[in-house]
């Protein structure tokens, strides 16, 4: 945090705490959230900032935040007799009413279902998974979940916890009627109450120790520690969600068979007869579920019916007949010390915050998308305001929206500027789009990103030439395009710094190794506005060569099957373009070859291909590559043309559109065996 006097400390600390009585307030008093959880916490942390560094400004009533401790390593590995599957995530009613469409028809063609379908939701509490095994009654191992096939044996450290029976409460004869063989699997989440994560932290304030911000990662930190005397200090819980090896017919019937063995439970659960009630489930937990004794992240919907939800099978790792609703994306508040702009390589100048550290999501974050102008503008953003920020889908982080109410007066308004700040020349905004861009056609910026875009690994894969390196050609004045690459020599790359006799060699070599390419990825290696790698490849397959490309006109671009006339123009003005021509002319001149692409075999020929997911053992690039050499062909979307929708890690919304044109979905390995037969 920015050094701040005294004064301004205080006069920081007092808006802060008046912002966080407020949110008390509307949350308490008034039942209304205007913020996430998250976003207060992210406050209360920037007010715990202060007062350690100014301990004379703390107040009876001011609010304090945990600092998590880091678990520790050193436990043996266990491998599940049953892998823990994840959970594939929805996050609005669509996503949910899209996922019950899909189990129902399948369950349509299964006599087994006879139509009906009910659920089962429970509050997902957020803690630590770990897989508890009794044989014949007792205890006998506790291992984490780690990557669901193998966790860590945690069984001492679980003994310590009270919520847990070291004895099952019924006995063997009550045990071999409710399971297959007298054992018995019990999963669920150990976890530790707010309420204790303060007894834990009042202790630790009193010993002149940090404290820890949040009860999940000190149940886990606690869970991993080697001693067991630590473990048994800190009153740790657990609930289960899961009995394996049972009779039980319904989800529900687990639960009550859990409290039966000597179990807890998550008490707020529901027997759903439709979506719709379950949605409702949603809804009505949304505000509450923040003053639970417990921290919760979600709603666990379970098909209840035991036996449907087995026929229903898997789908990539996760149950078809489960799903986990995620209420709202991880925000957090911080400041905005800098508004800054990116050029990319079609000119496009994207603001975006520099902002004070704020952790999200796991991970620290120091900048963060403004997307363009008017956004900012809408949301009425300022240079030195305290902002919402939050993770778009967990990954991108942007600024949802600035806190006016703590302003000081100091904070400015921002401004595009109307020259690129790279090489000073003219900024352009075309009416109907939101993006400004560089219009110079030198412009140092635009240069470097499409050289950077020329060499990656979609196009002339050329290692060795990071960003770094390509800067620090284009500034020495050894290259002023991509196709200069290609004529240089040892000797040129030897003065340089980073450069020794070796490594300009390698760079040399692994340059003239790369002068043949495939037309498709030449195409994309271009950089030609709106032409991602499958236009390229469609451009490929249509015309003979590059020079056929260059003459074509935007109609007989148009007519090609998914090449709109946005694309249709964008290529035609490249290739007419006389900067452009001269580049093809050097490329062609320093012995670049544009080998036409063509298939290995036509195996796949005439099937079309969409991978939705992470794939394990094969890169999506590489997937769709090896595609297109068998004949096929690989597209982004899903339609009823798709003859096969290939299903990774936790696949994305493509996977209803497929199951609703009836296109056959195949897993990673079932895709592997049909490309490798």
């Amino acid at each position: 945090m920015k050094s701040l006097s005294i004064a301004e400390a205080n006069k920081r600390a007092e808006k802060l705490r008046t912002e966080l009585d407020k949110i008390r307030y509307d949350y308490h008093v008034l039942d209304t959230e205007s913020v996430s959880e998250s976003v207060k916490s992210s406050l209360m942390h920037e007010l715990s900032l202060l007062e350690d560094e100014f301990p004379e400004l703390i107040t009876p009533e001011s609010p304090t935040q945990r600092i998590a401790g880091e678990p520790l390593p050193g436990f043996k590995k266990v491998v599940h007799s049953i892998p823990g599957n994840s959970l594939n995530d929805v996050f609005n009613e669509s996503e949910i009413s899209s996922w019950e469409k899909r189990i129902k028809s399948i369950a349509e063609s299964d006599e087994i279902f006879e139509g009906k379908i009910n659920y089962f939701a429970e509050l997902k509490i957020d803690g630590l998974s770990v897989y508890l095994v009794y044989k014949d009654g007792l205890l006998q191992t506790a291992a984490t979940r780690g990557n669901g096939k193998i966790g860590e044996d945690v069984t001492a450290n679980i003994k310590t916890i009270e919520a847990i029976p070291l004895r099952l409460r019924l006995d063997t004869k009550e045990l071999l009627d409710i399971t297959n063989n007298g054992n018995i699997e019990v999963r669920g989440e150990v976890f530790m109450t707010h309420k204790e994560l303060e007894r834990i932290n009042k202790q630790r304030e009193t010993n002149g120790e940090a404290v820890y911000a949040n009860p999940r990662n000190l149940a886990a930190g606690t869970l991993r520690q080697l001693d067991p005397k630590v473990v048994a200090g800190r009153k740790l819980e657990f609930a289960v969600w899961a009995v394996f090896d049972s009779k039980a017919k319904t989800h529900e019937e687990e639960h009550s068979l859990a409290k039966k063995l000597g179990f807890k439970v998550e008490e707020h659960s529901k027997q759903c007869k439709d979506i719709s009630e379950v949605v409702e489930f949603i809804e009505k937990w949304d505000k509450p579920r923040h003053v639970l004794p417990y921290q919760t992240d979600g709603m666990v919907i379970n098909v209840n019916n035991s036996k449907i939800f087995s026929r229903l099978g898997m789908v990539g790792k996760a149950p078809r007949g489960a799903v986990a609703y995620k209420y709202s994306a991880e925000q957090g508040t911080t400041k905005i010390l800098e508004i800054r702009v990116n050029v990319g390589r079609t000119g496009a100048i994207t603001p975006f915050a520099v902002m004070e550290p704020v952790k999200l999501a796991g991970t620290t974050v120091t900048r963060a998308t403004l997307h363009n102008a008017d956004e900012i503008d809408r949301k009425d953003i300022r240079l030195g305001d305290t902002v919402i920020v939050q993770k778009a889908g967990d990954i991108i982080p942007e600024v949802v929206r600035s806190l006016p109410e703590l302003r000081d007066g100091k904070e400015k308004k921002f401004v595009m500027p109307t020259k690129c700040p790279i090489c000073g020349g003219p900024v352009s905004k075309p009416e109907g789009e939101a993006v400004a861009r560089c219009i110079s056609t030198d412009c140092f910026a635009i240069e470097k990103e499409r050289i950077i875009h020329f060499v990656s690994r979609d196009a002339f894969n050329i290692e060795g030439l990071g960003e770094k390196i390509v800067e620090q050609l284009i500034i020495e004045g050894i290259i002023a395009d991509a196709a200069d690459l290609f004529v240089l020599e040892k000797g040129d790359l030897e003065p340089l710094e980073r450069f020794a006799d070796k490594s300009a060699s390698n760079l040399v070599a692994s340059i003239s190794d790369h002068k043949r390419i495939p037309l498709n990825r030449l195409i994309y290696a271009l950089g030609i506005r709106f032409v991602g790698a499958i236009t390229a490849n469609d451009l490929a397959n249509y015309f003979d060569n590059l020079d056929q490309i260059a003459k074509a006109t935007k109609d007989e671009l148009t007519s090609i099957e998914g090449i709109g006339e946005v694309a249709s123009e964008s290529i035609e003005s490249w290739f007419k373009d006389n900067k452009n021509k001269k580049l093809i002319a050097k490329l062609i001149e320093s012995g670049v070859d544009f080998e036409k692409k063509r298939s290995v075999s036509d195996k796949l020929k005439g099937m079309t291909f969409v991978i939705t997911g992470s794939l394990e053992s094969i890169s999506r690039d590489v997937a769709e590559q090896k595609i297109r050499e068998l004949g096929g062909k690989a597209t982004s979307s899903v339609s009823a043309n798709t003859s096969y929708l290939v299903i990774g890690e936790k696949p994305g919304s493509k996977l209803a559109k497929a199951e609703q044109f009836g296109v056959k979905i195949i897993s990673e390995s079932e895709f592997l065996a049909l490309i490798n037969q």
